[in-house]
């Protein structure tokens, strides 16, 4: 470094070199990433610009760390300020991959989340990609922070040395964990579990606890459903596993929707039939699947009329049958009043007084 600027002391003289060294990777960083950006532009997919995105600033303080390290053999430096040295890069070099391996992890996750349009119409196996990226984004997450910090502490002497205690001591630590965090574990295990078997995806609609909802968040150990009055159902994640809830898109999110009447039995179920076929053809929610109407059971005092329509998905199924129960029902009240249950009573008149006199005369 004497050389480099002749008669400055070496403290100097190594701090020029360590700024410099610096400034030269930041530079070569904006340069390269300026190009890969420009030829970024120029494809089609996202996949690039999303990784570019999301790995530019761990690469960029990597570069300096590289670049620090390849420096430290030519600065002039005493033994203190060597371990010194090494200690501060075994701490940094650990942290900035981890960081690098967590970015990776949410690029590739946010690629998946941008390839898997749930948006569409029949959006089933988008669902199922969009979960199990997720779920598995967030186990693998905790792995990367769990090995990040093994190797940060290896680093540091000290703390390496007992390792070997703390090894022959991590089978009863592991046991006493288990048994304090047995319900944490429970779930902790279900939501990987679920990630494969895939009892629910995102955006499924269910009905769990008497509520009807959307999956709207699948955590590791819970679920958010989304109810339909915009509430929150927080539900552990094995009670999916372990318990029998119901699912309406879990193979397609077309559904068979009903609506039911109870009338009198004299009613002229031919021509609420014509009807029904008028008003569900009409409708713009109808998938042009099926439907029909049919007498599915007999009462006393009337008798069950019970229609059926698809439609794409349970929102649109929902809205469906208000809108066919609305035109049937004022349909019967204009055209077909004598559809609606009317209780019958057979009357004997009794007369009274003189009229009862002559009666039994």
């Amino acid at each position: 470094m004497t050389s480099f600027l002749p008669g400055a002391p070496l403290w100097l003289a190594d701090i020029v070199a360590i700024v410099a060294t610096i400034l030269g990777a930041l530079l070569f960083h904006r340069i390269a990433m300026f190009v890969a950006v420009r030829a970024a532009r120029r494809t089609r997919t996202i996949v690039d610009d999303l990784m570019l995105e999301c790995l530019s600033g761990p690469i960029r303080w990597l570069l300096v760390v590289f670049s620090l390290s390849a420096l430290q053999p030519a600065l002039e430096m005493t033994e203190g300020a060597q371990i010194a040295w090494r200690r501060v890069l075994g701490l940094v070099m650990p942290a900035l991959l981890g960081w690098l391996a967590m970015r990776l992890l949410g690029a590739i996750n946010r690629v998946v989340q941008a390839q898997a349009d749930i948006s569409v119409e029949d959006n089933l196996r988008a669902r199922r990609r969009r979960t199990r990226a997720g779920i598995l984004h967030r186990v693998a997450m905790f792995v990367v922070v769990g090995i990040t910090f093994c190797l940060m502490l290896m680093s540091i002497p000290s703390i390496r040395t007992i390792g070997v205690t703390l090894i022959a001591s991590a089978g009863l630590a592991a046991l006493a964990i288990g048994a304090a965090a047995q319900p944490a574990l429970k779930n902790l295990i279900a939501g990987l579990q679920m990630a494969f078997t895939e009892p629910i995806r995102l955006d499924d609609v269910v009905i769990i606890d008497g509520e009807w909802g959307r999956i709207e968040d699948i955590r590791l150990t819970f679920v958010v459903v989304k109810i339909w009055d915009e509430r929150r159902l927080v539900v552990p994640v094995s009670k999916f596993l372990e318990e029998s809830f119901q699912n309406w898109t879990r193979e397609t999110s077309q559904l068979l929707g009903s609506v039911v009447w109870y009338l009198d039995p004299a009613t002229d179920v031919d021509r609420l039939r014509a009807k029904l076929g008028e008003v569900v053809q009409a409708n713009p929610r109808w998938d042009k699947r099926f439907f029909n109407l049919q007498v599915t059971d007999v009462k006393p005092d009337a008798i069950e009329v019970r229609a059926l329509m698809t439609a794409r998905d349970a929102t649109v199924a929902f809205d469906l049958r208000c809108d066919v129960r609305e035109a049937m029902l004022a349909f019967m009240r204009d055209e077909m009043p004598g559809a609606f249950v009317r209780t019958r009573a057979d009357v004997t008149v009794q007369p009274t007084g003189a009229g009862a006199a002559a009666s039994a005369a």
